[in-house]
């Protein structure tokens, strides 16, 4: 392969993996983050989602020969443990393969292996405390601000990538003199974390291997095991109205109404109040956004598609992006222009895709979880898996269990529920048949 001089704006997740990947592929790489080095910040609770990672993310860190490194720091989750308002307990397994987990993980312990890894490369130099400006996708070049001592950097290359969040600058630029479509949708609810400490000894106080999840149908909460035997709790409420985080103003409120409608997640966060009322609620949105190619410049992870985090496939199909470019330059080693539109050609419909399956499932977990009928078709269907392992796959083990595109799961899953839904008007037209024969022959 020919090898590429690449510009990464963004050293997050996806920037460093993107960094460490084209290193690997034999490519010179500048990678520019707009804040400090996140291996020399003190760790601070309660600033992100926790992480879950799956077979997507798996296949792409296994790429650069991190899989096992990221799954010695992670936690295996093998269900969902519901908590009902009466601190009831049921568990619903993700699949009816019992080897199917996901797997909690420290977005910051992460980033900083990968930072490392990439740190360690002569192909790859960091520059941290710089902020993009501008990016000139005819000139293949980014303008840069060193917050540091303000100097204006400009940076060339052959290969532009814009790994800089749902927020991003390079996208910004790229809307500027271009046919560039864009989608911006904000949830009325936001979210707002909680740090469950582990037990004495650092034991687990609730189930580590399990998402946990208390659904009060238009607000909930979830929690997800870190290795030391802590959670992060995630509360995602409305931000204003009734069950909203405007409701709650002092101890007193907090108290009261995490009683009502989480009675055991006091017990397990002796400083609820104090936690609660010094954290600011975030916000949650969908990008979308087309094109993700603007002649060298190419976005990837939430700066070409940002997502809620209800399916756990944020950070999954920001690492795909990275593993399917890599592939698309590998596939197109002289003709990068042909390398990019297959990227975009391969990705951007299934961008789309799994913003609107995190979306259906922000629904699903807030309230479906908790319904009789809900656990009885997960059941159901978990068994048509174990039964049928040829034909049936749930759309939730495509999408978490497999490196099936987003779009081709979807496919799957509504061809499936054509074939189960006249399968099951056939049996029940013929029982209705039994049923008029045996009584008309009496």
């Amino acid at each position: 392969m020919s090898a590429r001089s690449v510009v990464i704006v963004g050293g997050g997740l996806t920037g460093a993996l993107a960094a460490l990947s084209l290193a690997r592929d034999g490519h010179r790489v500048q990678l520019y983050e707009r804040r400090g080095d996140i291996r020399e910040a003190e760790v601070v609770r309660g600033r992100s989602i926790n992480l879950a990672i799956s077979k997507r993310g798996l296949t792409a860190l296994e790429r650069v020969g991190l899989k096992e490194t990221a799954l010695e720091i992670s936690v295996p989750m093998r269900g969902r443990q519901m908590h009902d308002s009466s601190s009831r307990l049921s568990f619903q397994r993700y699949s009816g393969n019992e080897d199917d987990k996901i797997y909690s993980i420290s977005r910051g312990e992460l980033n900083r292996i990968l930072l490392a890894e990439a740190d360690r490369s002569d192909l790859v130099t960091l520059h941290f405390h710089h902020r993009c400006i501008e990016t000139d996708s005819d000139q293949s070049s980014v303008t840069f601000i060193d917050d540091r001592s303000g100097d204006q950097i400009v940076a060339s290359g052959d290969l532009i990538i814009g790994a800089d969040g749902a927020f991003s600058a390079v996208r910004g630029s790229l809307m500027i003199g271009v046919r560039f479509d864009y989608q911006q949708d904000y949830l009325s609810h936001g979210y707002l974390e909680l740090y469950i400490p582990p037990g004495p000894d650092g034991a687990f106080r609730i189930d580590k291997n399990a998402l946990h999840i208390w659904p009060r149908s238009t607000f909930m909460m979830i929690a997800l095991p870190n290795d030391d035997g802590s959670f992060t709790g995630t509360c995602f409420w409305p931000l204003d109205g009734q069950y909203s985080f405007d409701r709650l103003k002092d101890p007193e409120q907090v108290r009261g109404f995490f009683q009502k409608w989480f009675p055991d997640v006091p017990d397990l966060v002796p400083d609820l109040e104090e936690q609660f009322l010094a954290a600011q609620p975030s916000s949650l949105v969908t990008i979308r956004c087309r094109p993700w190619v603007v002649g060298n410049t190419v976005l990837i992870g939430d700066a070409a598609h940002a997502v809620v985090p209800f399916y756990g496939q944020g950070m999954n199909a920001g690492f795909e992006d990275v593993r399917i470019l890599c592939e698309c330059l590998e596939a197109h080693p002289g003709n990068q222009k042909a390398a990019l539109e297959s990227y975009e050609e391969l990705r951007i419909d299934n961008g789309h895709a799994i913003a609107g399956l995190a979306l259906d499932n922000f629904h699903e977990m807030q309230d479906h979880v908790a319904s009789p009928w809900f656990l009885w078709t997960k059941k159901f269907s978990n068994l048509l898996q174990k039964i049928l392992p040829g034909w049936y796959r749930p759309l939730y083990s495509m999408v978490s269990f497999s490196n099936t595109p987003y779009t081709e799961a979807i496919e799957i899953h509504r061809k499936q529920q054509r074939v189960l839904k006249c399968s099951l008007i056939i049996i029940l037209a013929a029982l209705i048949g039994v049923v008029f024969w045996i009584v008309r022959n009496r």
